[in-house]
């Protein structure tokens, strides 16, 4: 029975400890939280209707990439740009996918390029890029996010 006695009171002690941890504020807990997570990477990016039957992370997203620069290609293909400009072959376009899973396209240009006219460049895009597929927006923590990439597009002469 003595043993039993000491047994509790041992017990007693030890299990004080347990109700006086302090329990950390939202504040710090927010914060570590956001420290943790990887903001220059998505869970999912974003995908087009023909690339949703692959279950490979990385194909999917290659797949998304393949379909939608050979999509800008073959809009840009039928277009004067090649014609205006002959030494123009690659243009880069700035591609934005917003969460309510609209595009936005702009051309980039680099620091050389004076001889083109860059608001003529601008405004064929406009034009010729449209009437897209329906895009799903990249996932971040089960949210839609905004994304934006550059595309090389290779104009090609036809």
């Amino acid at each position: 029975m003595k043993n039993y006695h000491l047994f509790l009171v041992i017990i007693l002690f030890n299990s004080c400890q347990y109700f006086e941890k302090q329990v950390p504020s939202e504040k710090e807990l927010l914060q570590k939280e956001l420290k943790s997570i990887n903001w220059k990477e998505v869970d999912e990016y974003p995908s087009l209707q023909d690339c949703e039957k692959i279950d490979d992370k990385i194909q999917r997203k290659n797949c998304f990439f393949e379909v939608l620069t050979q999509l800008i290609q073959e809009k840009l293909s039928t277009d004067t740009l090649s014609l205006l400009y002959p030494k123009l072959d690659t243009i880069e376009v700035k591609v934005t996918i917003f969460p309510n899973a609209t595009m936005q396209f702009e051309p980039q240009f680099a620091k050389d390029s004076l001889n083109y006219d860059r608001v003529k460049i601008d405004s064929i895009l406009k034009l010729r890029l449209v009437n897209f597929p329906k895009v799903n927006p990249a996932i971040k923590r089960g949210v839609p996010v905004k994304t934006q990439f550059i595309l090389p597009v290779i104009i090609k002469v036809e």
